[in-house]
């Protein structure tokens, strides 16, 4: 099954080169196409169960739809790109054309890892944060990513920095307090993104059954670019401005309350709360070597 999400920005103008790599491929591949949000959960959890596997095609957030949709008890997911950011995608070393992935999911395996849950039910599989990447992602324009893609983040980000908005954070795991004065707030899964590009944390695994708080508390531009050095070093958690905690149950408060994001999509308020549960997801990859 493959489910289009028309709103994202390739899905539907890629949606005949999918369906024509599934025929080409000699694979029976039902679509189906979004309306609303949330409506890519309700497809999932409908038609799932007569399916080998269920594709996506759209961003982040259609593609964790449909892996919340399916966590712990249907077939697994193949991500397709057709979003901005596509930043599932990068991560999980699929193909940013649409026929190669296709064809790199069909002959590939699968994969189990963790996902993070909020309070409500959702699920994320990259990482949940507040303060520099929320504003990132609030920062990037619809028309702006139509435009420049991927790039309209990095300029949303630079901008972010520049403003360098700190606030209060009191961050709880596992019945433990930290309080800090922060910029950026993120509760990784995966410990890097773009390929190992740019790393979090401190060794943190897809399948070790924790989360890791990695709080950042740059004091100005100089901290902040010492810190996205040592992120391109994988050296981060070792800045004097960075603590990370990792665990298994998390409540995040900020003063004042901050919106939050979640694999690149937009979400509530803090106070979050969030968990880990372990092995939940499965996703087809591409074969390794």
């Amino acid at each position: 099954m493959l489910i289009v999400n028309p709103g994202a920005r390739r899905a539907e103008r890629f949606k005949s080169r999918a369906i024509e790599e599934f025929a080409r491929r000699g694979v029976s591949c039902d679509v189906l196409v979004t309306t609303a949000p949330g409506h890519a959960k309700e497809l999932a959890r409908q038609h799932a169960a007569s399916v080998d596997a269920v594709f996506t095609l759209g961003g982040d957030g259609t593609a964790m739809e449909v892996i919340t949709a399916l966590a712990d008890g249907g077939p697994p997911v193949g991500i397709l790109p057709g979003g901005t950011g596509n930043l599932l995608v990068r991560s999980l070393g699929i193909p940013l054309r649409v026929r190669d992935a296709v064809r790199s999911l069909l002959e590939g395996s699968e994969l189990r890892l963790d996902l993070g849950q909020l309070a409500d039910g959702r699920h994320f599989a990259i990482g949940l944060g507040v303060g520099l990447d929320e504003a990132m992602i609030a920062g990037a324009s619809r028309m702006m990513k139509r435009r420049t893609g991927v790039f309209a983040y990095f300029w949303s980000a630079l901008l972010a920095g520049l403003r360098l908005e700190r606030f209060n954070v009191r961050l709880t795991v596992d019945g433990r307090l930290h309080e800090r004065r922060a910029s950026s707030v993120l509760i990784a899964n995966l410990g890097s993104v773009f390929g190992g590009l740019i790393t979090f944390g401190d060794n943190l695994l897809h399948d070790d059954g924790v989360l890791q708080a990695c709080v950042y508390s740059p004091e100005n531009l100089v901290d902040v670019v010492r810190i996205f050095l040592r992120m391109l070093r994988g050296t981060a958690h070792l800045d004097r401005c960075t603590l990370c905690v990792t665990g298994r149950h998390f409540l995040l408060e900020t003063d004042p309350p901050r919106r939050a994001q979640a694999d690149g999509e937009l979400i509530e308020m803090t106070p979050l709360a969030i968990t880990v549960r372990p092995l939940a997801g499965r996703v087809l990859i591409p074969k390794r070597g």
